[in-house]
């Protein structure tokens, strides 16, 4: 079976069963901190799938990259429903495909900021002015490049907003290499 099919049909199942509970938006900054264990710390992925390893450990593990302590219950009996069924492979796939849903379901629009520099008011401001056209809840996960020189780059969904100097360079020398081609 097809391993986007599965982690589909797990994370639809256990949005239906957070929003019964109205655990839907924790379930949610949970797994979002579970998936981003999966990329800081590579040994996780080969502990939980390890066939040795006892599923009370591995859900121990589990816990601690979601959150701690302070983990729900829906998330916990989730995670033991995958131990269960052997499917422990698929939980990252799991964890990024109920961020999806979740944030469809909420109409949420998850774009992208890159700076040159670290801009905090930046992301505020554009989050806003892009909530307002479109009628919606914006959410701009933010990084740094300072290859950018200066500037910044938006993606939100298909639209692509480049105001970085490199790209105005770039026009540039592109420009004058087209001029210089034609006086040859």
């Amino acid at each position: 079976m097809n391993t986007g099919v599965v982690a589909v049909r797990y994370a639809k199942a256990l949005l239906a069963f957070a929003k019964g509970g109205g655990g839907e938006e924790q379930v949610c900054r949970e797994l979002k901190a579970l998936a981003e264990s999966w990329t800081r710390v590579p040994g996780l992925r080969r502990a939980v799938e390890n066939p040795v390893l006892p599923a009370s450990e591995k859900l121990a593990l589990l816990r601690q990259a979601a959150g701690g302590e302070g983990v729900s219950g829906m998330l916990l009996r989730f995670f033991r429903l995958v131990l269960d069924g052997g499917r422990e492979a698929l939980l990252p796939f799991m964890a990024w495909a109920y961020v999806d849903l979740y944030h469809a379901d909420k109409g949420i629009l998850v774009g992208r900021l890159v700076t040159a520099a670290p801009a905090p008011g930046l992301a505020g401001r554009l989050e806003a002015e892009a909530a307002r056209r479109t009628r919606g809840r914006v959410e701009l996960e933010t990084t740094v490049d300072p290859a950018l020189i200066g500037g910044f780059v938006m993606q939100l969904g298909d639209l692509r907003l480049d105001a970085s100097v490199a790209t105005q360079l770039e026009r540039i020398r592109t420009q004058l290499e087209a001029r210089n081609r034609r006086i040859v």
